[in-house]
């Protein structure tokens, strides 16, 4: 019996030796030597030599003078890789690719061909009209309560005005409580649509954004506050605007600038995602340094040119471009943009 436990201890203690040491120790080796760059995540580092990122994780971009990686599920959090998993009859799919194509869309014929969408969609947003009906911002929250909701929640700052205009309008609190006796103490997300419903009439034409401005000292500060253009309002009331407006023609997008990969962190777009950012990223740079607009696309293209790749050599699909390493080439190039 000691015999058949001392081979049986004996067997185990050399599993072990192969299999969580000699085994793994000489794939490390192997990694390290072979593939180094890979063996540690693929790291990428900076102009100063710093880790800013992985070849393999997307993060966000979100300045104009950088290329934009496709949305993510997971909010870029590699700890959370997933996908959306809405379906294509689910709304929240619906309003997402809205919100993105709002400011980016272009006129696909007529006589803005080529022009962005997003002044028409401010400018049809002033007029507060929406269907023929006054007052679009009640009629957004009114339709979709649950986007009204996630404005509330999307920053601790629109909370908080919820809660501010509350204590202003104690008696409209007071009549929704009447009406909805479950909810004796609401919340600033239980008031979300009767507070829209509100500002659309105390701010017709008008929605609210973060808005920045130089107080005391020179320092700059940033609040909520009613706005009539920007991004929020192309991105939100695009949607809108497009039922408004069926018979344009707009141009197509490519398909992976307003969906997700299956990780949620997919590092690469497809070179004709890059081509369309291309005229805002060169705009922007050529702005910053003061250039030839015509010549600073002429190099970003050739920075695209020189990043772009295919998997297997073309073997596996088109060509990519890796969003980390063509930002930081654009770094390289002209500087850090303007804060």
């Amino acid at each position: 019996m000691t015999r058949y436990i001392s081979k049986s201890v004996f067997l185990l203690f050399v599993s072990v030796i192969l299999v969580c040491g000699i085994y793994p120790g000489a794939l490390w080796l192997m990694g390290r030597i072979f593939f180094p760059s890979q063996a540690v995540g693929s790291l990428v580092r900076g102009p100063d030599g710093k880790v800013v990122g992985s070849k393999l994780i997307a993060q966000p971009f979100t300045k104009d003078e950088y290329f934009w990686p496709r949305p993510s599920a997971a909010s870029y959090d590699a700890s959370a890789s997933a996908s959306s998993t809405l379906a294509a009859s689910n709304y929240a799919l619906r309003n997402r690719v809205a919100t993105m194509l709002g400011p980016i869309v272009k006129y696909a014929s007529g006589p803005k061909t080529g022009q962005l969408v997003a002044p028409d969609i401010e400018a049809w947003f002033q007029k507060d009209s929406y269907q023929d009906q006054p007052h679009i911002v009640a009629q957004w929250a009114d339709a979709h309560n649950e986007l009204a909701q996630a404005w509330v929640t999307a920053d601790p700052t629109h909370a908080a005005y919820v809660q501010d205009w509350a204590k202003a309008y104690p008696d409209l609190v007071k009549q929704w409580i009447q009406q909805n006796p479950g909810t004796p103490n609401p919340q600033p997300t239980d008031l979300a649509v009767l507070f829209f419903e509100n500002f659309s009439k105390e701010f017709p034409g008008k929605f609210l954004s973060a808005v920045t401005t130089t107080g005391p000292g020179g320092r700059s500060q940033t609040k909520i506050a009613p706005v009539s253009q920007g991004t929020d309002i192309q991105s939100t009331f695009f949607d809108m605007w497009r039922n408004d407006h069926p018979d344009v023609a707009l141009q197509d997008v490519p398909g992976d600038m307003v969906t997700t990969s299956a990780s949620g962190l997919g590092p690469d777009i497809t070179v004709e995602n890059a081509e369309y950012q291309l005229d805002r990223v060169a705009t922007k740079w050529a702005s910053d340094l003061k250039r030839d607009p015509a010549t600073v696309r002429a190099e970003i293209q050739q920075i695209l040119n020189a990043n772009a790749h295919a998997p297997l050599d073309g073997l596996a699909g088109g060509k990519l471009i890796n969003v980390l390493e063509v930002n930081l080439a654009l770094r390289e190039k002209y500087g850090a943009p303007p804060s």
